[in-house]
Parts: C-alpha cells; sequence; structure tokens
C-alpha cells in the first residue's frame, strides 16, 4: 500500500525533496503523495519533522 499524508501535514515540502521517484506534491493544505508512483520505500516518513506520511 502506498503512503498517505495525515492532516498533521504543515507543508514543509521535506517529504517531496526525498522522495525518489517525485510522486509528492504540494496540495491544497498539505503535500499529497500520488499512490500510482509510490513505491512505498519511506523515505517521505523517515525525514517528516511531523510524521504526517503512513502506510496505508
Amino acid at each position: 500500500m502506498a503512503y498517505v499524508i495525515g492532516d498533521e501535514c504543515i507543508s514543509c515540502g521535506a517529504c517531496a525533496a526525498e522522495c525518489p521517484v517525485e510522486a509528492i506534491s504540494e496540495g491544497d493544505g498539505k503535500y499529497v503523495i500520488d499512490a500510482d508512483t509510490c513505491i512505498e520505500c519511506g523515505a517521505c516518513a523517515g525525514t517528516c519533522p511531523v510524521e504526517a506520511p503512513k502506510a496505508e
């Protein structure tokens, strides 16, 4: 299952910078992950200061 960014996202962009497949983009009020592109590597979760990305 792809990662999903929760509502605790502070829109800092740290996760997008770490994504090796560029699956993360700025959404409306928080960043979002394209489930079709996500390779479930966990890089986003490891770099997020508020632990917003979670495996679904």
